[in-house]
């Protein structure tokens, strides 16, 4: 099936989550197999018209000006295969939708922090999840990836080393992913939760946190996220109208509250959502937004922590603009290099930073500016809004190597990726 701009339909297949500049191709494919995203891109190509795809749209950063939309959420298949620890997932697929096939088998994906984001888009940018000092990154647990490159042609991306290596961590330059096998963990439970902090009570909560990162084992991977939370009656009672550190953890094994203790001792946290879950109800731990929105962000990967005490006046209530800081620690097996080798780059960085800016403006900028004698790099899953080259290659330990591969499989340009590759000049 084939929707254009008058179709019924149209609107709600070329909307994703992302709203602040959201999709708008002559033409969208609603998909539901892997046939019929070969037939889209080969109407692509025969029509000459660029290509965008898109799942859950978490992501998007700017959207498609006419052209082709394979829109992959009607096509979000999950099957397991319990003896070998592994899930098929197809290209729409949700991690919500991973979470609950692997969880009858007490199994569990490397999947991220919200449940809503398209697996294999996530995966395709590397993918930074809930046990991610542990296992690494998503990207470092793909088996094989079934992939209709932009000539139209259907591969098994694993035959040839250059694709598979470029499109675990490269995102969607190399091609239109029809679905990949990754590895399943035996993790069906995690200590998780949130402990939200009042920082006008306890302004010392994000330098604790920092301290505690310091020392912990690589079964913890936690972050912190400091904000502003409005007071409107949409958002829990003991948090309203509060500027709040959240520090968001997610701990494997049965040392949580041991390994807690010191942050628990900074004081008493006006929510506490901290226990033992269920892994299929880990996107409670950071409990982010499911409405629809519009938002931009800025990321930096960092080497060290050293401008936190600048966040309250450049991020907190007095700020001219919202802006929501997410601070991960990263490390552990996220510095090591996979069995098998792919882009994911900027390993050695020992925290990400992401400034979300609520809204169809953008911002960010300026709250980053105190830390750009620490940043090594940036990730781009979480970078919302149009970057220049220089900034996508920051990404990237190999950006030649990505742009000499893109002029391989995508001679003249036809994705419509999320971040472009485009050669540094």
């Amino acid at each position: 099936m084939m929707l254009t701009t008058t179709s019924k339909g149209y609107d709600e297949a070329r909307l994703g989550f992302q709203r602040r500049d959201p999709h708008r191709p002559a033409v969208v494919f609603p998909v539901t197999s892997a046939d019929e995203i070969e037939e889209a891109v080969r109407y692509s190509i025969d029509h000459d018209l660029r290509i965008a795809v898109q799942a859950a749209g978490h992501g998007l950063n700017e959207g498609i000006d006419g052209g082709v939309l394979i829109a992959t959420a009607g096509f979000n298949g999950v099957t397991v295969d319990a003896g070998r620890k592994t899930a098929w997932i197809e290209a729409g697929a949700t991690w919500r939708d991973v979470l609950t096939a692997s969880a009858p088998y007490g199994l569990a994906p490397l999947s991220g922090s919200a449940p809503g984001v398209g697996a294999i888009s996530y995966t395709l940018g590397g993918g930074l999840g809930l046990m991610a000092r542990r296992y690494g990154y998503a990207a470092d647990h793909v088996r094989r990836i079934e992939v209709v490159t932009p000539d139209g042609v259907r591969r098994n991306a694993e035959e040839d080393p250059d694709l598979f290596w470029a499109l675990r961590g490269g995102g969607g330059n190399f091609g239109v992913v029809t679905g990949i096998e990754v590895d399943l963990f035996d993790v069906p439970t995690i200590f998780g939760g949130s402990l939200y902090f009042d920082l006008a009570e306890y302004p010392e909560v994000p330098e604790q946190w920092r301290e505690w990162t310091q020392s912990v084992p690589d079964e913890v991977t936690s972050a912190i996220a400091i904000l502003p939370i409005p007071d409107i009656p949409q958002v829990p009672e003991p948090v309203r109208g509060k500027y709040v550190g959240q520090v968001q953890l997610a701990i494997l094994g049965e040392r949580g509250e041991e390994l807690i203790a010191p942050l628990r001792a900074i004081g008493t946290p006006v929510l506490d959502t901290v226990g033992v879950i269920p892994y299929v109800d880990s996107g409670q731990i950071f409990a982010e937004p499911e409405r629809p929105d519009s938002y931009s962000s800025r990321n930096v990967l960092l080497d060290d922590l050293n401008a936190l005490k600048t966040l309250p006046e450049l991020a907190g209530p007095g700020a001219s603009r919202m802006h929501v800081i997410g601070i991960r620690h990263l490390g552990g097996a996220l510095a090591r290099e996979p069995e098998i080798p792919n882009a994911v780059g900027r390993r050695a960085a020992k925290y990400s930073l992401t400034v979300l800016t609520p809204g169809k403006g953008t911002g960010g900028d300026k709250v980053l500016e105190p830390w750009r004698t620490a940043a090594v790099g940036r990730a781009l899953n979480f970078s919302f809004g149009k970057l220049t080259a220089a900034e996508v290659a920051d990404a990237y330990d190999d950006y030649n190597r990505l742009t000499n591969l893109q002029r391989r499989y995508d001679p003249t340009r036809r994705l419509w990726a999320n971040h472009q590759l485009t050669e540094l000049r």
